[in-house]
């Protein structure tokens, strides 16, 4: 009862900060331009995006499969499929459990313990973060001026703004940042074991574990370049579905392929934020980043995260649900045959059974 009670106020809380998010993001918008962007887009386009979303799921799920292996389980793909999209369903309910309903959809349909498949959704999780983070290195060097532009006006300029407000534009505040800072590692690294006994460090120190742990897994794997060609496979599905919906607006259909890795990298953030599948930051990052580095109104922006962001929605929750009910259905037990034995042993039975009622109904008689 109490666990019920505590979910529900987790969905309450989390979704309250998406609308929250979603306000900022429509705030002061002009909802007769948006709404004129939306009718004159080409949703063909989007059909397009979903086919490659659907070929980065099914890369995933057989990923997912080669981390799987090691342990000495054989899953099937098409039911890692199941299981995958079973967790985006879930998570559409609340941020981050997607990952536990994966593992115990799997593990109930291919009899793998759940502790174990846990242990390799964070493998996969440190995966994607550190290609995530290669990529934005590659940004940074490719297309610098606008990652930096990006980070300027949305993150460091708001910031330094705030915190001048506090204490004034002097020398002495990046003293006390850096001097901060300084303390802080040092605390960290000499009381790591104290400091695991809080929730919040534990998670991190575990995090930092992880990503050793999970390159060290991909080093020992016996289909390692399989591995790394579904992860470069599925971020080049990411980047492709992020970029064909640029063709829908007409605002938007000038943006190149590099163009769709900046919205793919800053969407990927948004889409980490403790809220239901991105709801209100991926909207309000991807419109800003694109009015930002490209000069597209907020309007407009904010017309291609909706197109972007709810037809990946809509395709979850309608595969999600139907994986859901095919990898939970009760798979019904067949009956067990009647086995009829051989001819002659058939025979040989049916005699036996007749002397032993013969010799039970004659000793039934001499003791009466």
């Amino acid at each position: 009862m109490r666990k019920g009670i505590l979910q529900a106020l987790k969905f309450i809380v989390f979704f309250a900060v998406g609308l929250l998010l979603l306000w900022f993001a429509f705030h002061n918008i002009d909802f007769s331009k948006l709404l004129s962007e939306l009718k004159q887009a080409d949703y063909s386009w989007l059909l397009l995006s979903i086919l490659f979303a659907t070929f980065a799921f099914i890369s995933r799920a057989r990923r997912w499969v080669l981390l799987v292996n090691p342990l000495g389980f054989r899953p099937s793909t098409r039911n890692a499929f199941y299981a995958l999209m079973t967790g985006y369903l879930a998570n559409l309910a609340l941020p981050r459990i997607g990952e536990i309903t994966r593992c115990v959809a799997l593990g109930k349909k291919e009899k793998i313990p759940v502790d174990q498949l846990i242990g390799t959704v964070v493998i996969e999780r440190t995966i994607d973060f550190l290609s995530l983070l290669l990529i934005m290195v590659i940004m940074i060097f490719t297309s610098g001026k606008e990652i930096g532009l990006f980070l300027k006006e949305s993150i460091l300029i708001p910031i330094q703004e705030k915190i001048f407000s506090i204490f004034g534009n002097t020398i002495v505040v990046w003293i006390i940042l850096l001097s901060i800072g300084i303390i802080a590692l040092f605390l960290i690294i000499r009381y790591k074991k104290d400091l695991r006994k809080i929730r919040f460090f534990s998670k991190i120190f575990d995090l930092a574990r992880g990503i050793i742990n999970g390159l060290k897994t991909i080093t020992n794997l016996k289909r390692k370049w399989e591995f790394i060609f579904h992860t470069i496979f599925i971020w080049i599905n990411y980047a492709l579905m992020t970029w064909v919906v640029v063709f829908s607006l007409p605002s938007t259909s000038h943006l190149t392929f590099g163009n769709s890795i900046f919205i793919l990298v800053i969407g990927g953030l948004a889409m980490s934020a403790p809220v239901q599948s991105g709801l209100g930051a991926f909207h309000y990052i991807v419109s800003r980043g694109l009015l930002i580095v490209n000069g597209i109104p907020v309007e407009d922006g904010l017309a291609y995260a909706l197109l972007t962001h709810e037809s990946q929605l809509i395709f979850v929750a309608i595969v999600g649900t139907i994986s859901f009910f095919i990898i939970f259905r009760k798979e019904k037990v067949p009956a067990t045959p009647m086995v009829q034995p051989p001819n002659g042993l058939s025979k040989k039975l049916k005699s036996n059974n007749h002397k032993g009622h013969k010799g039970l109904t004659q000793r039934t008689q001499r003791i009466e």
